[in-house]
């Protein structure tokens, strides 16, 4: 692969890593997020995730590997990659303790900045958790943004804006408690900031570990593996956390129109 593609793969992990940065500055710049817009966008992050993961990644898998093992190997290695990847982030969740959790639930009223009266001390642990939870869920997203912009590029883009969007809640989660204890907007803002670097961290051990070896079964097990991430973070954290911010119609609107985009993009692009 040519220094150009690596280059401009790297570029979309960071710009999907560090809008983590956007979450902790919206908080900062208007202190009450709004939740039905938040509402709309983490379920157009879904349609747009669960759209690429069966239109696109699942289908370049089985063809990647068709060629490589023949069509009823291939869509037997599909299928079980599809499923590991489903695996391997629901073990990630599993490892990081609920409460300091950013891809789990959590209640509305958070959105409120510092209308909760929790101890300082306390409100800064749960930054700190909260940035390293971010960190281990963020490294396949790294890999997923890396792979598929190497691979191909215009998927490569509709991937790093979905988890661009799908990143700001977290960046919200982290500036949250770090401003609270802390009364430092600068602070919380580059927290949230940096707490995004896991992605492209992870597309550099992405390419210095698999480069030596990527070819059409390497890249048809990884395209299942992200499929199945990509699903399992629409199903299990941002549809419900759509829901939890705003109203089940707006959610479902903003799915249907992340899906309708992203039909459209790849229609226009591709």
């Amino acid at each position: 692969m040519d220094i150009g593609t690596v280059l401009t793969a790297m570029g979309l992990s960071i710009f999907a890593g560090l809008s983590t940065g956007i979450g902790g500055l919206l908080l900062l710049l208007f202190r009450k997020i709004n939740k039905k817009m938040l509402s709309v966008a983490l379920g157009f992050s879904a349609g747009v995730m669960i759209y690429i993961s069966f239109m696109e990644m699942l289908p370049q898998s089985m063809d990647y590997l068709h060629k490589s093992m023949g069509q009823k190997g291939g869509d037997w290695v599909s299928f079980l990659s599809f499923f590991a990847g489903i695996l391997l982030i629901a073990i990630i969740d599993k490892l990081v303790p609920e409460k300091d959790n950013p891809h789990e639930i959590h209640n509305v009223e958070r959105l409120d900045v510092c209308g909760f009266g929790q101890d300082a001390n306390k409100m800064l642990k749960t930054g700190k958790m909260a940035v390293l939870a971010i960190t281990i869920h963020n490294f396949p997203e790294g890999l997923a943004s890396f792979v598929s912009g190497i691979s191909n590029l215009h998927l490569g883009i509709a991937i790093a804006v979905a988890v661009a969007i799908h990143n700001i809640p977290e960046g919200i989660s982290v500036a949250l408690p770090i401003y609270c204890a802390t009364g430092d907007k600068k602070k919380a803002f580059l927290t949230s900031l940096y707490s995004g670097l896991a992605e492209p961290i992870g597309a550099i051990l992405a390419f210095l570990i698999l480069s030596p070896f990527l070819n059409d079964t390497i890249f048809g097990i990884i395209y299942g593996i992200i499929a199945g991430i990509m699903v399992y973070i629409s199903l299990d954290e941002l549809l419900p956390s759509a829901k939890e911010y705003g109203e089940h119609h707006l959610s479902i609107l903003g799915l249907i129109v992340g899906m309708a985009v992203m039909g459209l993009s790849l229609l226009l692009l591709l």
